[in-house]
């Protein structure tokens, strides 16, 4: 019987080995450890490569079983690795000089601190509302604060849409810890709303090349507006009865206080009227407005019926504040005024008016009477019976 012959042919079909340059200096200027010349020539030796040449630069050809050694930075890898990474120090870069928090990071900083320091604590709430939340904060139909922007995957179906105030949100955690045994409750949230820009689409473009500059404009022009908020709530008593005293509920001017703190923060000026807001009290509630007319903000006491349909305490009041505007007017460049060579003439003034007469009239009345010489900082006011005190103003002498 004939034995047939199997005949085989072994076709090399690997790619040809190319050498390429390194830099020894890389090892440490990457890694970040000073590698000697001669340790990374001895460790790239230890992985099977060829290493020719003396100079700082040199000719590496991986071995055959190594094509993953393709480049610079793998070579790196592999000092580092067989060197041990325990020996990389654990270092954080140095900050740059000129660096830090910007302006505006600052300036929310210290209104948060001086919120804690006025006895508040400071939470953080989901910006996700539903209809119901509107209804029981008792927002008209035609209200522009309810124009929202909807989620297309909520979280939850009963809160498809993004915040418009922070009060939409933050009364639910003030019941919340009311309801966990604390009666006496202050808070504050600092925070961005979303304001939805009316009738903006944003168009979807392809991702086979760069949208044109039309389209990415188009884009920006549709993304709705986020400024910042913060806005204050509370209930209970603000200061505890005890061997020093009765206690003393929260109230209304205790919210209007906590505005005129984050404006004094700022360093922003800011008048006060009576008006009429949900989900404020008809007659108890105060607009916050810059001197050039803006509107700054909010507060007073919440509406009964608003306090009812949140299940919160009776006689609650909140506040809130846009603390983009305060931002943009604290943080702009105004020429500094000269200061008087007079000295300052304190006077105490007593007024006796009607009790329906706002505050913010009696003491408008006295700021233009008084002129540009009366220091704001100076102006405090205080009601007994139907006197209105103002003391320890600044008024001009001479």
């Amino acid at each position: 019987m004939a034995r047939s012959i199997l005949e085989i042919t072994d076709v090399d079909n690997r790619v040809a080995r190319e050498p390429f340059d390194f830099t020894l200096r890389q090892a440490s200027d990457l890694v970040g450890v000073e590698y000697a010349d001669s340790k990374v020539i001895e460790i790239l030796q230890a992985v099977g490569c060829e290493v020719s040449g003396d100079g700082p630069v040199i000719s590496v050809l991986p071995a055959s079983w190594r094509p993953d050694l393709t480049d610079a930075p793998t070579l790196v890898e592999e000092v580092a690795r067989i060197d041990g990474y325990d020996n990389i120090p654990s270092l954080v870069p140095a900050a740059p000089g000129g660096r830090g928090l910007t302006a505006s990071q600052r300036a929310r900083r210290t209104v948060a601190n001086t919120l804690a320091a006025a006895g508040l604590v400071e939470v953080l709430t989901y910006p996700f509302v539903g209809e119901s939340v509107l209804n029981d904060l008792g927002l008209a139909k035609d209200d522009e604060r309810r124009n929202m922007v909807q989620l297309a995957n909520p979280l939850s179906e009963e809160s498809p849409w993004m915040r418009t105030e922070l009060l939409q949100t933050l009364p639910e955690t003030l019941r919340r810890n009311i309801a966990r045994g604390s009666r006496d409750v202050a808070i504050f949230e600092m925070d961005t709303i979303t304001q939805a820009r009316i009738g903006a689409q944003a168009p979807v473009p392809g991702v086979g090349e760069r949208p044109s500059d039309e389209v990415l404009g188009q884009i920006h022009a549709a993304v709705p507006a986020q400024p910042w908020h913060v806005a204050m709530a509370a209930a209970g008593d603000l200061d505890r009865a005890g061997w020093w005293g009765d206690g003393r509920a929260a109230e209304a001017n205790d919210a209007a206080s906590w505005v005129r703190l984050v404006a004094e923060a700022l360093n922003v000026d800011i008048t006060a009227s009576m008006t009429e807001r949900a989900p404020w009290h008809p007659g108890r509630c105060v607009e916050f407005a810059t001197l050039d007319g803006n509107i700054v903000g909010w507060a007073g006491e919440l509406h009964p019926k608003v306090i009812q349909r949140l299940g919160l305490p009776e006689r609650s009041v909140a506040a809130e504040v846009d603390l983009q505007v305060l931002l943009d007017q604290g943080l702009s460049i105004s020429q500094a005024s000269p200061i008087s060579t007079h000295p300052v003439a304190m006077s105490d003034v007593a007024l006796v008016v009607d009790r329906t007469v706002p505050h913010a009239h009696v003491e408008e009345s006295l700021r233009q009477g008084a002129g540009r010489t009366l220091s704001p900082s100076r102006c405090l006011m205080s009601i007994a019976a139907n006197t209105l005190q103002i003391a320890n103003s600044r008024l001009p002498s001479g």
